[in-house]
């Protein structure tokens, strides 16, 4: 019951933090409208793990109360970091790539980059064309500034010809941006390349507008552990330790 009476009031917070903000990009999220703050959401959330942590690791009723409060502070502030770091490269990566055909999906604090082969390949070909390199020099200028971001690159196909032939084909292209990258700036050990070949279709392959939709590379940007937490960790440590008193000196 004690514990509740902590974390009852940090839920409300939550749902503050996570309240509605108006979406800057009318392209591509869809006419300006609504959409939930991905940083006052990571907040909220980092604000109920935090404290759950912190209460549960307290002796008695105020030092789960004292701790509580700590890790909803401490876990807010990484919760809001992670989002924050992964909005400012959304926010780059949409200005970068405008009028590029290339599309900017935010999935929690993933971001994916839709590259359709109209953009990025020739038929039957592995080679990046000028409009796929102009828009990974963009891709990559934003990356090498953040370097807490991992990249997972995919290649992917329609199911036209061979189902062998097209898994060596996604390899192929997804191999293709990830060199590319690699050789603008951002570090191989960031890197992951996977082809998928026509097994994970987005679309029908029974007409044209579906396979063009199957053929592409996605991009997927995922935050270490470490990204936007700068600064945090030691933050933290100072406030547990202002907290920290010896039982004999509380006073209630």
């Amino acid at each position: 019951m004690r514990i509740t009476r902590v974390m009852v009031p940090l839920a409300a917070a939550i749902l503050l933090a996570g309240c509605a903000s108006q979406s800057p990009y009318g392209g591509q999220n869809g006419g300006g409208q609504t959409q939930r703050s991905k940083t006052g959401t990571g907040a909220g959330i980092g604000a109920l793990v935090g404290a759950a942590a912190g209460a549960l690791s307290g002796d008695g009723s105020t030092s789960r109360r004292d701790r509580g409060l700590i890790g909803a502070a401490v876990g807010a502030a990484a919760g809001a970091g992670v989002g924050a770091y992964m909005d400012r490269q959304e926010n780059q990566l949409r200005e970068g790539l405008q009028g590029s055909r290339i599309e900017v999906d935010r999935r929690g604090d993933d971001i994916v980059l839709n590259m359709p082969s109209s953009v990025t390949f020739g038929f039957d070909s592995a080679d990046l064309t000028s409009d796929a390199r102009n828009a990974l020099n963009e891709v990559s200028n934003v990356l090498s500034q953040y370097t807490d971001t991992r990249v997972n690159i995919a290649g992917h196909t329609d199911s036209t010809g061979d189902a062998n032939y097209n898994q060596k084909l996604s390899e192929r292209r997804a191999q293709s941006v990830g060199n590319y990258l690699s050789r603008n700036s951002v570090s191989s050990s960031r890197l992951n390349t996977m082809g998928y070949g026509e097994s994970q279709p987005v679309a029908s392959n029974n007409n044209d507008a579906g396979r063009a939709q199957n053929r592409r590379v996605e991009i997927t940007l995922t935050p270490t552990d470490n990204a936007g937490n700068q600064g945090q960790g030691q933050q933290g440590q100072r406030q547990g330790q202002r907290q920290e008193q010896p039982r004999g000196q509380r006073r209630y």
